[in-house]
């Protein structure tokens, strides 16, 4: 169906609240698409509380994906940011380009778990990332910023709760998996704030949580083949071995990782061969993927 030029807002705020959204939404026949996990905020006190975590301040450069209605698009331009906002809706995005093109914001029509970050984010960065994550895509989504957009030093994401504790956990923690670690190489990661299901719309059957990221500084150490991320030896190995582990979680490690590991890795990694994936830190997995036997010396 042919859609009529977007209608905007009328309004004195300078972000939505929920008359707004409603507005929108009417004015523009739009509804929120499950296959797209939209919950648009429709509270400005939230979105603000979300720039303040994430230290937005005059002159950050921002990336925010799924941008939706520019509630939280607004609140990042009141707070000085440079804002780029990539949305893949194209029956809201002119809707959307209404809203936030005048006050200065990039519009990007791009799915974020395909596109190019370094067409998107062309100048070198630094960027904050802050977004509020379709549930069904904010696991894959993060990690593929962690490992493929650099100029993205720290995220302030909203998410599904569960999905949030297991970005955050630490060896442990109930909510400690795979994922756990793969954040824990490329980032410091806390649950900093819980968000009411009430400040959506439609209102979502889920807690949510803000998540912050902080990328370790000058990215984590170069692996055995001088490089650190997707494609490389040892990251590889290192991943193998993590997802092994915690396939079996119930399992003792010596058993779990029984066709991945050498027994002789445990001893020489100090990692008890009667663990679980659970109980080790990033630092254990990677003694334990990256041991090698010792060449013996020709005499």
């Amino acid at each position: 169906m042919e859609r009529a030029a977007p209608t905007g807002c009328h309004t004195d705020r300078v972000t939505h609240g929920r008359a707004e959204i409603h507005e929108l939404l009417l004015a523009n026949d739009l509804r929120p698409s499950r296959a797209l996990g939209q919950n648009f905020v429709a509270d400005a006190n939230t979105v603000r509380r979300i720039v303040r975590l994430a230290g937005v301040e005059q002159g950050s450069k921002v990336v925010e994906i799924g941008a939706g209605l520019g509630s939280l698009t607004l609140a990042l331009v009141e707070a000085g940011a440079e804002v780029t906002a990539v949305e893949v809706d194209r029956h809201v995005l002119p809707v959307l380009r209404s809203v936030v093109e005048p006050v200065g914001v990039r519009v990007v029509e791009a799915d974020a778990l395909r596109v190019a970050w370094d067409e998107v984010l062309d100048d070198g960065g630094p960027y904050a990332l802050v977004a509020n994550l379709p549930y069904n895509v904010a696991v894959p989504l993060v990690i593929r910023v962690l490992e493929e957009a650099p100029q993205v030093t720290s995220l302030l994401v909203m998410v599904q709760r569960e999905v949030g504790e297991r970005l955050a956990a630490a060896a442990r923690d109930e909510a400690y998996g795979a994922v756990s670690v793969k954040v824990a190489y490329w980032a410091t990661a806390a649950v900093v704030g819980k968000v009411s299901a009430s400040v959506f719309i439609p209102r979502p059957r889920v807690e949510s949580v803000l998540v912050r990221l902080d990328r370790h500084p000058g990215g984590p150490l170069p692996t055995g083949d001088g490089r650190v991320g997707p494609g490389a030896a040892d990251y590889e190995r290192l991943f193998a071995v993590v997802r092994g582990g915690f396939a079996h979680r119930r399992k003792m490690l010596r058993r779990a990782l029984l066709d991945l590991v050498d027994p002789e890795a445990f001893a020489a990694a100090g990692v008890e061969p009667t663990a679980r994936a659970e109980e080790l830190g990033l630092d254990a997995w990677e003694r334990l993927a990256w041991w090698r036997p010792a060449v013996p010396v020709a005499s």
